[in-house]
């Protein structure tokens, strides 16, 4: 399935007016990619660029591997054009998923298409060191799998953590579950060990990019929500990941609820995350004298029938569409997804959801809203970080700077 990638913006002059896309390479490849303009005509018209300094763009993506030009467009009379494409072959892009006990390695093509993963079980309390180095020993092996991508095609590599995360730095902020993290410079890892610019994020966040680009692009206002161990909220806005001022937006696992009194990790009390996260649903069954160990044990319980087990993740259901009714009154989104391990059992965890808010909402907001399972699955985290590496690779000022080095180069 091929990414779709938005135009650059149009930067405006407030005496010339707009400046028209188009006029470096990059930006000529921004507009292929996002299928505003597929043949070199239809980028001059777009441009205002003569057609001789538009073959020049047009050849110079060519010649460095960017573009491929084959099948004919529709004809308006004379010749039929040529169709400008992304060449998916020759550059490979990582998406790196990492959990509190889990780390899905995937590679995908420059178009978004996933090739391979891998998932491997670890801790993410052992350390930046070891699981880092675990993630760096895994992406070799799916580069040169059966004689597979050359590492020197790989272009960029995305990473989803579970905790907060500084994206203009890539570094995490006392990241709750992830002790000796704290500042780690995951970016700096990958960069002298690949060569590539690794972007980071928080996993929900890379997990919206993910549900919003491949299941629901039509979605521009869209809220994520991964209901597993602990509970985060990614935030779609006009098409875009709301990352806040710092970094922190979406951290809804820590809002109270009720008047509820459950200790949290954090400190506080009453939080959501100690009332509806997997952590907190296991403790409680547990106590009732069942084996759940996690949120994967509450799966199997809940798809064994066991009441107890239904009745916790209904209620966990409950509080998170408490929450997520505030969300929908302030933020007034189209689509919601919940993902995570417990959306596994989203017909008990939905149930409880779409029951408090459209209770408690506010029905202009309610009138269209879709609170959808999420449709990515297990993939989500890898395809989404994916994705953000991708829109960095494509980047118009990515784009020329690469242009630019390989010509020095020679």
């Amino acid at each position: 399935m091929s990414s779709h990638f938005s135009s650059p913006s149009l930067s405006s002059d407030p005496v010339q007016g707009p400046t028209p896309p188009g006029q470096t390479p990059g930006e000529v490849l921004a507009l292929i990619s996002s299928g505003v303009a597929v043949t070199r005509a239809e980028i001059a018209r777009r441009t205002g660029l003569a057609r001789s300094t538009v073959s020049h763009r047009v050849d110079a993506l060519i010649a460095h591997g960017f573009v491929v030009e084959g099948t004919e467009a529709p004809s308006t009379g004379g010749r039929p054009p040529r169709r400008l494409s992304l060449r998916a072959h020759g550059h490979a892009i990582a998406g790196v998923d990492i959990g509190a006990s889990h780390c899905r390695v995937g590679l995908l093509d420059i178009n978004g298409t996933l090739l391979k993963a891998r998932e491997d079980p670890l801790t993410i309390a052992d350390g930046p060191e070891a699981v880092l180095g675990h993630v760096e020993r895994t992406l070799h092996a799916l580069l040169e799998a059966d004689g597979g991508t050359p590492p020197r095609t790989l272009r960029a590599i995305g990473v989803g953590v579970p905790g907060p995360v500084e994206y203009s730095t890539g570094r995490p902020v006392d990241p709750p579950i992830m002790p000796g993290w704290h500042h780690y410079p995951i970016p700096e890892f990958f960069g002298d060990r690949f060569g590539v610019r690794a972007l980071v994020d928080n996993d929900v966040n890379v997990m919206a990019l993910a549900e919003q680009r491949r299941a629901f692009p039509d979605a521009m206002h869209l809220l994520y929500l991964k209901v597993g161990t602990g509970i985060g909220c990614g935030i779609v806005a006009d098409g875009r990941i709301h990352r806040g001022a710092q970094g922190s937006a979406g951290d809804i696992g820590h809002i109270r609820v009720g008047e509820r009194d459950d200790p949290c990790r954090c400190g506080n009390s009453g939080c959501l995350e100690a009332i509806a996260g997997g952590a907190a649903l296991a403790e409680r069954l547990r106590g009732l004298g069942l084996e759940a160990g996690g949120s994967l044990d509450i799966v199997r319980l809940v798809r064994e029938g066991n009441r107890q087990a239904v009745r916790a993740v209904r209620e966990a259901g409950r509080a998170v569409g408490e929450v997520l009714s505030g969300l929908v009154n302030f933020f007034n989104p189209e689509t919601v997804v919940v993902g995570g391990a417990l959306a596994a059992v989203h017909d008990q965890l939905l149930a409880g959801v779409r029951e408090a808010v459209y209770r408690r909402s506010n029905p202009l907001a309610t009138h269209v809203l879709r609170i959808e399972p999420s449709r990515t699955g297990e993939n989500a985290g890898s395809i989404g970080a994916g994705l953000l590496a991708i829109e960095h690779a494509l980047s118009p000022a990515q784009v020329d700077r690469t242009l630019t080095r390989d010509a020095t180069a020679v």
